[in-house]
């Protein structure tokens, strides 16, 4: 069972599901978003429009997953999880951040995959910051793999240099010395 940091563009992976760091309505947006709506094709936004509304607007609420399949994407399924807006760390960001990474692996389990890419959940536009993101990621996926099998690899895909940097530097701090 490996975490592993990879640098570069996830929706190039080739691994059981890659996770998309939605907005609520799943209906595409920017960053990491846009990017996998446009390389999945428009396949990926007819399947997220069928998705139901749990209210107006909002098909997946902040801190939990929603699967679709991934179309033109070389992962298998793409999982849509929500992540925080930061609004100072006052307003449970941690633990919904948290749960983002925790529900998608708990998915991957019950589908029986056993490779997950998760980009930076919530560090574009949601303002989260990334050496706190990085160390909430980590420790999700530590903790996960201490006491399940599957999936065996969680990738930690980090698109720019600072993103990389604190992935491993998290990585590093997590390990015992």
């Amino acid at each position: 069972m490996t975490i592993e940091v990879w640098q570069g563009d996830i929706t190039e992976l080739t691994v059981d599901v890659i996770v998309n760091a939605a907005n609520e309505s799943l209906l595409g947006g920017g960053g990491v978003d846009g990017a996998i709506h446009r390389a999945a094709g428009p396949q990926l936004l007819e399947e997220c429009r069928r998705l139901p509304e749990i209210r107006p607007g909002v098909r997946c609420p902040t801190g939990e997953v929603r699967a679709t399949a991934a179309y033109a994407l070389r992962a298998g399924h793409v999982f849509h999880s929500v992540g925080p807006v930061w609004r100072g760390g006052g307003n449970n960001e941690e633990v919904l951040l948290a749960n983002c990474y925790w529900q998608s692996l708990k998915l991957a389990e019950r589908m029986q995959l056993h490779s997950i890419a998760f980009p930076a959940i919530s560090c574009g536009v949601y303002g989260y910051p990334l050496q706190q993101a990085a160390r909430v990621a980590v420790a999700e996926a530590s903790a996960w793999q201490r006491t399940h099998a599957i999936p065996k690899r969680i990738i930690l895909v980090a698109y720019s240099d600072a993103s990389c940097k604190a992935y491993q530097r998290a990585l590093q701090n997590s390990r015992p010395a």
